[in-house]
């Protein structure tokens, strides 16, 4: 890796790593709460919902920041790879910010709707919540299919991304989003919703390994680099690092949700979950890098001037502390169980 990097200007492997966090952090943070919104079906109680809603009500407005951070920073950063990478997957772009307009109204309607309709806002927030979170999977399978380019142009037409690979991993992160929303409800809640989350999360962790599994050599079978990458010697010393850890962060997890009481121990899956995200995230970054719109341009050649650079580094130095500052502030003062009953609309 770093034989890549000798000879190359850092700071657009400065900047790489910043969008890498970004969207990193948003996948994780923002990940739970759309996970939330996808098992309404399997909470049809209404004062169940409430509690849900409850749960990420004082935090999910600061965990879509990431993503405003995120397209802004690629526009700066990186302004050949915004041109090609947006043209070709603008369905999904624009269904993914219908999934979620339509997901923040019904998230503030339903408590103000009467009962009769309330259900209504219900399916939409469950509806917008699927739509976003399988665009995102999408999106992220179109990425490492890659991209056709041309003169540093997209070269594609409107529906390449739809192929089989981008359909799963759609599906993969639907699930993956939905064992974080199951694994969050766990350390969140009390009572029959605790141990319904319980059962939820159980489930959904086994099929979230199994997804995790076929994505890891779907991905090495889409592109000889990957593959090799993945599997020669000495790279796969490094690789082997990821499935090693993941199957350690299985054995706490499952440990984790052998415990039958509320208390401590509900943390844990929520957390080994994340640690999930997090080592398919890194081992992403491992295959492409340096590209940024595989298999054709890397971070060198779509990054913007210099001084641009160096400019948009000074604001996001003191951004992104700032942002997490505040969200680190509302998950501390919102922490705890959240009982039945409690209202923070």
């Amino acid at each position: 890796m770093m034989s890549l990097i000798s000879g190359h200007p850092i700071l657009p492997v400065i900047w790489a790593c910043i969008m890498a966090f970004v969207i990193l952090a948003y996948v994780t943070l923002d990940g739970f709460d759309l996970g939330v919104g996808m098992l309404f079906p399997v909470a049809p109680d209404p004062h169940d919902r409430d509690v849900m809603v409850n749960t990420i009500a004082p935090v999910w407005d600061g965990n879509e920041t990431w993503l405003v951070l995120g397209g802004s920073g690629l526009y700066g950063a990186f302004p050949a790879a915004y041109s090609v990478i947006l043209p070709s997957i603008y369905p999904l772009v624009i269904l993914m910010l219908m999934g979620l307009i339509f997901r923040g109204v019904a998230f503030e309607f339903r408590f103000r709707a009467i009962e009769a309709q309330r259900h209504w806002w219900d399916w939409s927030f469950f509806g917008g919540s699927v739509i976003a979170a399988f665009c995102q999977g999408a999106i992220l399978g179109a990425l490492i299919q890659g991209t056709k380019v041309v003169n540093f142009q997209f070269a594609g037409g409107s529906f390449d991304w739809l192929t089989p690979f981008t359909i799963f991993c759609g599906f993969a992160v639907v699930l993956g989003y939905a064992l974080l929303g199951a694994s969050w409800l766990l350390w969140r809640t009390t009572g029959t919703l605790h141990a319904k989350m319980q059962r939820h999360t159980f489930i959904l962790g086994i099929v979230m390994l199994a997804m995790l599994a076929i994505v890891s050599l779907w991905t090495g079978l889409l592109n000889a680099n990957f593959m090799h990458r993945w599997f020669a010697w000495p790279g796969i010393l490094a690789s082997a690092a990821a499935p090693i850890l993941s199957v350690v962060l299985a054995v706490i997890f499952f440990r984790g949700l052998a415990h039958d009481h509320a208390g401590e121990h509900d943390r844990v899956p929520f957390f080994c979950a994340l640690g999930w995200f997090v080592l398919g995230f890194l081992g992403l970054g491992y295959s492409i890098f340096p590209m940024i719109v595989p298999p054709s341009l890397d971070i060198w050649q779509a990054a913007s001037v210099h001084s641009s650079q160096v400019f948009l580094l000074v604001g996001a130095v003191v951004m992104i502390p700032l942002i997490l500052g505040y969200n680190a502030m509302s998950y501390y003062i919102f922490r705890g169980k959240i009982e039945p009953g409690a209202h923070y609309h």
